[in-house]
């Protein structure tokens, strides 16, 4: 290998006069002067060909002894990552040798003067085609992982997206405010994570778990329309597509009805999509029912891109002789079915590990009918009668060779199992549409559940929801009854944001918390400052918050969080790169009055 000539200096040798991706065709005979790492090193003998890149793309540069002989020099010494700055002239390129999956690849240019501005050691994975590599070693190393070309879209697409929301929210009066970051600890459904004050022994900031308290503070204070682009922190077990630090956009509106909130944020989405995707999304979109949307495809964020509904099958199977189903029944329970068409056939096989996958992580059984045209076969098809084969065609509608799969058990098991098969055969069979853009509103959300594991009720959303004004009276005596004026919007089965009208009456504000088992005295310790403000002729307000990285997910058309963050975390909230969370000096711990005990 050539001995490599580094420069030193602080500054590149020259400026640069475009971005690698910029050049086309009408610039030849241009002079330009490139940085760039060199994605990739041809050396054809006496001529050494080097795809220079940067955030704007690639560009190819030819190095020719007898044009510049020092030049030359450095392409041999130059190798992958290796970073360059370069001046040459732009040319078109000889026919036959134009690259059309290039935006540049008309020309090339013929380099004139060359500098190694800094080596590279060997990456320890391949740029192009990184995508093989394996996801810790990628964040470990994720500045390498920043250069590659789908991970520069990812996050320009992010910004777009930004700007998108920032230009529709701007046009329509809302006034972006900053709220802080070190903030009272507020139980909102998760873990807060603690700062220790040092001038404050022994006292705690939380981080916020969302701005939900502060933006009603703001509406209180007259601002009307609020938003930002809010940085929030929760300390739960993490999935794939959570992590422990998010932004969300933020948004608060004085004196809304759901529709009002509705329509606002479809015009932001659908400047998002313009702005990041160039696309035109239908609007308006469609609203469901809470309790539709979980009786027809178990969830609360459906995706409709597909058919494969769920049917609840109880009134078919009145009387059943088929003891499994009776025993159901009998406990008050439910019987839910839905029908894979005959295109869609599973094995006998599949079906029976398809049964064990409920069994051994929801603890139910799965029952299933093949659906010919002079019987039904199957385990069960013997326990069915004729009687109810017709009631089961007559709510179900199964045609010759479908495949009828039910679940019986509680409602609030099955439909949520029976929703995930769903998911699980649209992607097994292809069925899912992917160009489609399926929005939708889920509303009418239940304001409480039922915490078995507490014994008590629980929020749905969070505690500031306001209930449905046709409901108030259900409070003292059916909560559980009790509708929230919550909506979420959906995509495509993913949950781009939700919201709701708040509370803006402190009397109601206090009845709700103790439906929530927060007294008086406690709720004046943890809220006492927002139950103030309501005190203060606070208006009527409501809002929505959308996941930043979840909508650039789903304009990137990726299916992780992690490929549109710049600097992500692995699902034990560690981030490979910086070491983090890591111990700090005992010195610091002595300041904030912290004793570490494990």
């Amino acid at each position: 290998m050539p001995e490599i000539k580094q420069a030193l200096m602080p500054t590149p040798p020259w400026r640069r006069t475009d971005y690698c991706g910029a050049p086309r065709a009408k610039d030849a005979g241009r002079e330009v002067a490139l940085w760039g790492w060199v994605a990739t090193r041809r050396d054809h003998g006496s001529l050494i060909f080097i795809d220079l890149r940067d955030r704007e793309g690639i560009i190819q540069l030819v190095f020719n002894p007898e044009h510049d002989a020092a030049a030359h020099a450095v392409a041999e010494a130059a190798r992958a990552e290796f970073y360059l700055a370069v001046r040459g002239r732009v040319v078109r390129r000889s026919e036959g040798s134009v690259n059309a999956e290039l935006p540049t690849g008309e020309i090339e240019v013929v380099v004139t003067a060359a500098e190694i501005l800094n080596p590279s050691l060997p990456p320890p994975f391949p740029l192009s085609g990184a995508e093989g590599a394996a996801e810790e070693v990628r964040l470990k190393f994720r500045y390498l992982d920043l250069r590659r070309p789908e991970m520069q879209s990812n996050l320009r697409r992010r910004h777009q997206a930004l700007r998108g929301a920032r230009a529709y929210l701007d046009a329509h009066g809302f006034i972006e405010v900053e709220t802080p970051i070190l903030f009272k600890a507020t139980p909102e459904g998760a873990r807060d994570y603690l700062v220790p004050s040092r001038v404050n022994p022994g006292r705690f900031y939380a981080l916020p778990q969302s701005p939900q308290l502060l933006k009603q503070i703001l509406m209180v204070g007259g601002f009307d329309r609020y938003y930002q682009i809010a940085r929030c922190f929760r300390d739960e077990d993490l999935r794939a597509n959570r992590q422990p630090e998010f932004s969300q956009i933020d948004i608060e509106m004085t004196g809304p009805r759901p529709e009002d909130v509705h329509e606002m944020a479809e015009g932001m989405m659908a400047s998002i999509y313009q702005y990041a995707a160039e696309t035109e999304i239908e609007r308006p979109f469609p609203r469901m029912r809470y309790d539709d949307a979980m009786e027809r495809y178990g969830s609360d964020k459906p995706d409709l891109r597909f058919g494969l509904e769920m049917r609840n099958l109880s009134a078919a199977f009145a009387g059943t002789q088929f003891k499994v189903f009776a025993e159901t029944l009998a406990r008050g329970e439910q019987i839910y079915g839905l029908v894979l068409p005959a295109a869609c056939q599973l094995s006998r096989r599949e079906l029976d590990d398809m049964a064990e996958g409920l069994r051994s992580r929801q603890a139910l059984g799965l029952a299933w009918l093949k659906i010919a045209p002079d019987a039904w076969q199957g385990p069960i098809a013997k326990f069915i009668s004729d009687q109810e084969r017709t009631r089961v065609a007559e709510i179900a509608a199964p045609a010759a060779g479908d495949t009828l799969l039910m679940i019986a058990g509680a409602r609030g098991k099955v439909r949520p199992a029976l929703g995930d098969l769903r998911l699980r055969l649209g992607a097994k069979f292809d069925l899912i549409d992917r160009a489609a853009l399926k929005f939708l509103w889920v509303v009418d959300f239940p304001l409480f559940d039922f915490s078995e594991e507490e014994k008590r009720l629980v929020s749905v959303n969070h505690p500031f929801t306001a209930p449905h004004p046709d409901d108030i009276g259900l409070l003292d005596s059916e909560p559980l009854k009790a509708r929230a004026l919550a909506y979420d919007m959906v995509l495509n089965g993913q949950e781009m944001g939700g919201g709701s009208i708040r509370i803006h009456n402190a009397e109601l504000q206090l009845r709700v918390f103790e439906l929530l088992g927060i007294g008086r005295e406690e709720a004046a310790v943890k809220f006492g400052f927002l139950l103030d403000a309501l005190g203060f002729g606070a208006p009527p307000h409501g809002g929505i918050a959308f996941g930043v990285d979840r909508i650039a997910m789903m304009v990137c058309g990726t299916d992780s969080l992690r490929d549109v963050m710049a600097f992500p975390k692995t699902q034990k909230a560690v981030d490979p790169m910086s070491g983090a969370p890591s111990e700090v000096d005992p010195r610091q711990l002595r300041e904030l009055s912290i004793r570490v005990a494990l």
